[in-house]
């Protein structure tokens, strides 16, 4: 197993899309090169130990479902190449020996970031201790991405969409590092044969009613109980597949309601690709991950709600290609599903579907690297970008009191520059890095 390559997915699990993104690539990985590469997906942000970083998968869960008016402050707020490149610096100087024992637990030969947030800590980490891997970035967000995206350490950004390469183009990415795929969809919904009535047969449910799937993301956001039961009371003839993912209180309000046979309520669920073959018309807020496994089905979308400002030019996408409606609101939605119901626009909508985004996202990315694992290890510059004088006097004035300028960048190269040694540097509770290091140059 020592010489068996490695790939290492960087990712936080912050909503359910980040790592669903990994696991779709690393299944496509397995079908093309089986057992011969070594797979390892890791919560970077977790790994830190940072607090409030290392926290980041259930602080989004309270914003993205309780106050995601703060939530899209964040958003704009750290939006731009300069103010991530400092707050990352300010985390990495904190957890960069963590991010090293990540590294050399699992000695990747090709990091894959997944998540915009974990992009510059690789960097970062690569840079400052001379790490000879390959690192690509997948930008799982499709249309509004955030600047963080954009990351010039990266060997290659591989994007989904024209409106995500166009984005990365004005942020400074070089067209020669960006890539445009399919998004990464796991191979279970392209693989998957069954017909509609056999999805329904093996669900349990109902073979002949007109049915609509109802699902809010990997949080159940949004309000899924109110819109349960408002269809059900508009249209008790159809029926309902409703998924309410890790919001359990909803799940156990909804089975309270008594609503009949025909409502069908699940929780988090594994059989996605079963729930939407099942379907006629799939309800989802605008996260990229369902959204795109609907679309990937060929079923008409109705997008209830964007879930933070990186999800609304998802809505774009979606009505720019006549895709199915949005409707914000509950009000809007019950009247929406009559007009998409009606055979002739049902039909116009599937026909549009059926080459509407690629269906082999997940495989042409994991070509790429593949391909990547062929290459020579990159030529890594040693240093480490430290926060400018003027940015850290913002962050931290009474330690510039403390000391002068040329103090604070001598203890600041002291404590994270590289030793100019021959042998690998050593931290404390760690390996030697030898295997990694690239030569020195000369």
């Amino acid at each position: 197993m020592g010489n068996t390559p490695s790939i290492l997915f960087a990712i936080s699990d912050t909503g359910g899309g980040h790592r669903a993104g990994a696991d779709a690539i690393a299944a496509a990985l397995k079908q093309l090169a089986g057992d011969s590469i070594q797979i390892h997906i890791v919560d970077l942000l977790a790994s830190t130990d940072v607090p409030m970083v290392r926290d980041a998968p259930s602080l989004y869960d309270q914003l993205s479902t309780r106050w995601l008016p703060v939530f899209d402050f964040f958003f704009q707020l750290t939006d731009g190449r300069r103010r991530v490149d400092l707050l990352t610096q300010i985390v990495y100087l904190r957890a960069h020996r963590n991010i090293v024992r990540v590294l050399e637990e699992t000695r990747p030969n090709l990091v894959v970031s997944v998540h915009p947030l974990v992009n510059r800590l690789i960097g970062n980490t690569r840079r400052q201790y001379r790490l000879s891997f390959h690192f690509l970035t997948v930008v799982t967000d499709l249309v509004s991405l955030h600047a963080a995206w954009a990351d010039l350490d990266a060997e290659l950004c591989i994007v989904p969409t024209n409106e995500a390469l166009e984005r990365l183009r004005k942020e400074g990415m070089p067209e020669s590092k960006l890539v445009r795929t399919g998004f990464p969809v796991h191979p279970k919904f392209t693989a998957y044969v069954k017909s509609k009535e056999e999805a329904r047969a093996s669900l349990g449910v109902a073979r002949e009613p007109f049915t609509l799937l109802v699902t809010s993301g990997g949080v159940g956001s949004g309000n899924l109980r109110e819109l349960v039961v408002e269809l059900h009371r508009a249209y008790p003839e159809l029926q309902l597949l409703v998924v309410t993912g890790k919001n359990a209180a909803v799940r156990e309000e909804l089975q309270k309601q008594g609503l009949g046979e025909l409502v069908h309520i699940y929780g988090f669920v594994n059989n996605m690709e079963e729930l939407m073959a099942a379907s006629d018309i799939i309800i989802t807020k605008a996260g990229p991950g369902t959204l795109m496994e609907a679309l990937v089905m060929r079923r008409p979308v109705i997008v209830t709600q964007a879930v933070g400002m990186q999800e609304r030019g998802n809505i774009d996408l979606v009505l720019n290609n006549e895709l199915g409606a949005f409707c914000p609101t509950v009000d809007r939605i019950i009247p929406a599903v009559a007009e998409l119901m009606d055979p002739e626009r049902y039909a116009a909508t599937s026909e549009r579907l059926a080459g509407a985004v690629p269906r082999d996202g997940a495989f042409q990315i994991a070509s790429l690297l593949l391909e990547q694992l062929q290459l020579a290890p990159p030529r890594v510059r040693r240093g480490l970008r430290l926060p400018s004088i003027s940015d850290l006097r913002q962050i931290s004035r009474q330690r510039l009191q403390r000391l002068n300028p040329q103090q604070l960048r001598l203890r600041l190269r002291n404590q994270n520059a590289p030793k100019r040694t021959r042998s690998s540097r050593r931290l404390p509770g760690t390996t030697r890095f030898s295997p990694w290091r690239r030569p020195r140059d000369k």
